[in-house]
């Protein structure tokens, strides 16, 4: 008998342990369409494809004791000539519970797993947002969020290297 409760009580400390992920919720916190002139550029997109620049930011905050938000900010601006066709601006956000994730493992989530759970419904409301405001659905290719962080991460290596060149003293 004693047997299994020591059993029991070995289990549950290995449950305990493991590591939990849950999505509490994901929200647009803010969305932002601009259209300056509908009627003229409408007819210019007709004859012209447009120039498309894409911006994408990602934050990470901690709100609560297990609980991290992640935002994905979207910004998409179509240009025909030189003028304006739409700019789209999408902050959408996801709500995480995180226990027992090892700290080496935290930001790596937060910055590439996370993103890459929410991206698909952000892709989905520019895609409505664009075609409600009489373009056609703007798709967004998948991002590699992966490959994004190990680039902010050699960005961040080589401004510490560099600030920490301009320190050493140097005596002739």
């Amino acid at each position: 008998m004693s047997d299994n409760t020591e059993q029991n009580d070995a289990a549950a400390e290995v449950a305990g342990n493991e590591i939990q992920i849950t999505i509490l919720g994901q929200y647009i916190k803010d969305l932002s369409f601009e259209n300056p002139t509908p009627a003229q550029t409408i007819q210019k997109l007709s004859t012209e494809q447009p120039s498309m620049n894409i911006n994408v930011n990602l934050n990470a905050q901690q709100v609560g004791e297990d609980i991290y938000e992640v935002d994905l900010k979207v910004t998409a601006t179509a240009q025909a000539n030189e003028e304006t066709a739409f700019v789209a601006e999408l902050l959408y956000s996801g709500l995480f519970g995180i226990k027992n994730l090892p700290e080496n493992q935290l930001q790596p989530f937060l910055m590439v797993e996370a993103p890459r759970q929410i991206f698909p419904f952000a892709r989905r409301i520019l895609s409505d947002v664009t075609r409600d405001g009489g373009f056609p659905p703007l798709m967004l290719e998948p991002i590699d969020f992966a490959g994004l962080y190990q680039q902010q991460l050699a960005q961040a290596n080589a401004q510490n290297e560099a600030a920490a060149g301009e320190d050493d003293i140097v005596v002739n």
